[in-house]
Order: structure tokens, then C-alpha cells, then sequence
């Protein structure tokens, strides 16, 4: 090639380069440019779902788009999440992931890798989950739940969102460790474990504090909590004060699909990390009693293997993993 083509020939690549280059940056900048949809987990009234309600009108403000929230529950909080992989990875669809997203796949054939197949953008904290009993009832204690069960073999009954649930993981453990039987009812949460509750269909709701406003009044009361000390309810004892060896966090965050341009998860981190600590955010995790933790992307995306092995073991232990075909 003569020197003259050689020259012509590299300002051509060098002004297509500019071409391409800017129209790149200006895709990225020009995100969102419709509304996003966030899936939930959870059924409407869920304190999940009430919170990341929360999370998405604020995180809105920021984005200059709205987010919209879509509830999908079912198959222990794992089907939205499953929605959530399976969708074009152009920032528009993400979702709550919560921890039965690191269970199901290791008990039963999923659609989903709870490893692979997201985009980690941002850990936002973990769920108080607590038992409540009705407060008329002939259960006071925790110890009145035992001594029931050893009495009536099978005949406790209990409800939470499913069996790969934390909640659902922690009874058939405190049963296993007390040497007794209770029975679990699955159930979609919020709204129906309640009405179970009150109905006496059930003797117990083992969830995150969508009974707070029933303990309030009276009608419901709290037995025990599954992990921390509780501010809200400090009376309620925890499992190890129970005298079990364990407790149990219920970390969650938000994701999208694998494969997402990272200035697109930027531009979501940085709305929901505001959203995060917008006042009105941090007065719905009061309320509810979640655990404030925030992890950035990067942190989040290295904290999730390390989580998938942790409750692949676990269930490995208990006896619950899938046996590998």
C-alpha cells in the first residue's frame, strides 16, 4: 500500500472511530429512556414488596423514568427472579432477588443458575422474620409450641411463601433439634397467611412483619424472632436465646439479567443507592424492620458465590439438596 492510501486509509478508520465512538456513549447516556419494570417476588402487601415499592418511586426521581413494580409470586420467591433471567439484558426489567433464589436450584431442575445468570447491581439489606401466634390462643411461649407438638405429633401446623423458604428452613430445623414434628401449610403470604391465622387454619405465620400491624393491636402476638435482636420488638427472643445454635439472616438485593452494559448498572446503582437513603426509604425499613446493608455492585456480584456454596452446603447437611443426575 503507498504511503498516500496507507494515510487515507487510517483517517477514514480514525473518523469512523468518531462516528462510533460518541454514538456508544450517547446509548449509554440516553438510558432509560422508558419505563423500567422491577419484578417482586412477593405477593401485593408483602412488607418485600411494600419496601421495594418504596425503593422504585424514589429511585424513579433519580432516573427520570418510572419504576414500575410487578408482582410475580410463587415457587418460594424464586418465579420472578427466574422472569428476571430469562429477559433482555437492556436495563428495563430487574428484580428483588431474595435468598430462596440460592436454594430452590440445588432442590430441584430450575431455568435459572442463582450464580450465572444475573447481574448483581445492589445489596440493600435482610428481613426480620418472626413467628406470631394469635394472642387468644392457648400458645404464650415457645416452650407451649413444643410441648404441644411432642404431645400431638404432626398436628402443629404453620404457614410461610414456601418450603425453600428461610422461615420454612428454620421450623423443620428447630423441629429436628427439639425432637418433634410440626406440619407445614405453604401458603402466598401477606395478606392470605393472616387470614389463615385468623381462621385457625393454621397455629402459626412464620414471615417477615407483614403481622407487625396485627402484633400492634393486639390480635396477633410474636413468639420469637429467627435472627437478630430486634429493636421494634425487643421482648420477642431470638432462636439462640431459645437455646437453638443458629439464626438466621435473609439477605436481599436487586438484579438484572446477565450480560447488562455496566454503565447501565451503574446508572441503577447510583439511583437505588439514593434511593437507599432518601429519609422516606429509611423510614419503610424502620417501620417494617428490615436490616439496613448495602453492598455495592462490585462487593454484591463477589458476596453471591460465596453465598450460593454457603446454602448449597446447608441444604447438602439437612439432607435437601437434589441428588446430581
Amino acid at each position: 500500500m503507498s504511503r498516500r492510501l496507507f494515510v487515507s486509509a487510517a483517517v477514514a478508520a480514525a473518523c469512523f472511530a468518531g462516528v462510533l465512538v460518541p454514538g456508544v456513549v450517547r446509548a449509554a447516556d440516553a438510558y432509560p429512556s422508558k419505563p423500567i419494570t422491577l419484578i417482586s417476588p412477593f405477593p401485593p402487601g408483602v412488607t418485600g414488596e411494600l419496601l421495594f415499592r418504596g425503593l422504585a418511586e424514589s429511585a424513579s426521581k433519580h432516573l427520570g423514568q418510572p419504576v414500575i413494580v410487578e408482582s410475580k409470586p410463587g415457587g418460594s420467591a424464586t418465579l420472578g427472579p427466574a422472569a428476571v433471567a430469562a429477559s433482555k439484558p437492556d436495563g428495563y426489567t430487574v428484580g428483588q432477588v431474595a435468598i430462596p433464589v440460592f436454594r430452590v436450584p440445588y432442590m430441584q431442575k430450575t431455568s435459572f443458575d442463582p450464580v450465572k445468570d444475573f447481574t448483581w447491581i445492589i445489596h440493600l439489606g435482610g428481613y426480620s422474620l418472626g413467628a406470631v401466634v394469635l394472642a387468644d390462643g392457648p400458645f404464650k411461649h415457645w416452650k407451649d409450641v413444643i410441648a404441644f407438638a411432642k404431645a400431638n405429633p404432626g398436628k402443629f401446623t404453620y404457614t410461610t411463601i414456601g418450603p425453600a423458604t428461610t422461615n420454612a428452613i428454620a421450623m423443620e430445623l428447630m423441629a429436628r433439634q427439639s425432637g418433634v414434628k410440626f406440619t407445614h401449610i405453604p401458603g402466598k403470604g401477606g395478606g392470605e397467611g393472616i387470614a389463615a391465622l385468623l381462621g385457625k387454619h393454621v397455629m402459626m405465620m412464620v414471615e417477615s412483619p407483614a403481622w407487625a400491624p396485627m402484633v400492634a393491636s393486639g390480635q396477633f402476638r410474636l413468639i420469637m424472632m429467627l435472627g437478630q435482636k430486634s429493636k421494634k420488638w425487643p421482648d420477642a427472643p431470638t432462636l439462640r436465646e431459645l437455646g437453638y445454635t443458629y439464626e438466621f439472616d435473609s439477605p436481599f438485593g436487586l438484579a438484572g439479567p446477565k450480560g447488562m452494559d455496566p454503565a447501565i448498572v451503574k446508572r441503577l446503582h447510583d439511583a437505588f443507592k439514593l434511593a437507599y437513603d432518601d429519609p422516606k426509604v429509611i423510614d419503610l425499613y424502620d417501620k417494617f424492620d428490615f436490616t439496613r446493608r448495602y453492598m455495592s455492585t462490585a462487593d454484591y456480584a463477589a458476596f453471591i458465590p460465596k453465598l450460593a456454596a454457603e446454602e448449597k452446603a446447608a441444604l447438602e447437611k439437612l439432607g435437601l439438596a437434589k441428588k446430581d443426575d
